[in-house]
């Protein structure tokens, strides 16, 4: 008799498990971090690190706020969407490694308004292209997860401005 209960309870789980992923949709979107690391307008700042170190993308302990306006295109004109709000720690003893904590905050988009998307992981500041994890999300995206590539496409050090281009792919209800 438990043996029979038992599979019928691992059928019962099989088919509503089923039929809540069915419920899954995917989105995948590329979005414009304009990022500036410098200067008055700084949407990036450096607040704490190493006693003695300097305070840098590749010093060990350096820990970084940021708060940049996401566009849906390259271009620092085209119309603001969101905000990536959060924090980086460079977390790797050599400098290669950032852990990310970001929470791309959807602002203008008629869409996703108010919606959230919460990216965490590790991204190795060496490679071209760094994939994190998507681990969570609020509104549109409840209960999301996925991942997103970041790439550096535009870079000018003179005013420590960069446009960091982010494809997401979730899955959410």
């Amino acid at each position: 008799m438990t043996t029979k209960l038992y599979l019928s309870l691992l059928l019962v789980i099989f088919i509503c498990s089923h039929s809540e992923a069915s419920k899954l949709r995917t989105t995948t979107m590329t979005l414009y971090f304009q990022d500036r690391s410098g200067g008055p307008n700084a949407t990036v700042v450096p607040i704490t690190g190493l006693p003695g170190h300097l305070w840098s993308f590749f010093s060990f302990g350096t820990i970084f706020c940021a708060d940049d306006p996401i566009t849906e295109g390259l271009d620092k004109s085209s119309p603001e969407i969101a905000r990536g709000q959060g924090i980086f720690v460079t977390s790797a003893l050599d400098g290669s490694n950032t852990h990310v904590l970001i929470s791309i905050v959807f602002t203008n988009s008629t869409k996703y308004n108010g919606s959230t998307l919460e990216v965490q992981g590790t991204s190795r500041q060496v490679d071209k292209v760094g994939e994190v994890a998507v681990v969570a999300g609020t509104g549109k995206f409840r209960f999301a997860r996925g991942y997103a590539t970041f790439e550096t496409v535009y870079f000018d050090r003179s005013i420590s401005y960069s446009v960091i281009r982010c494809n997401v792919t979730v899955k959410h209800f």
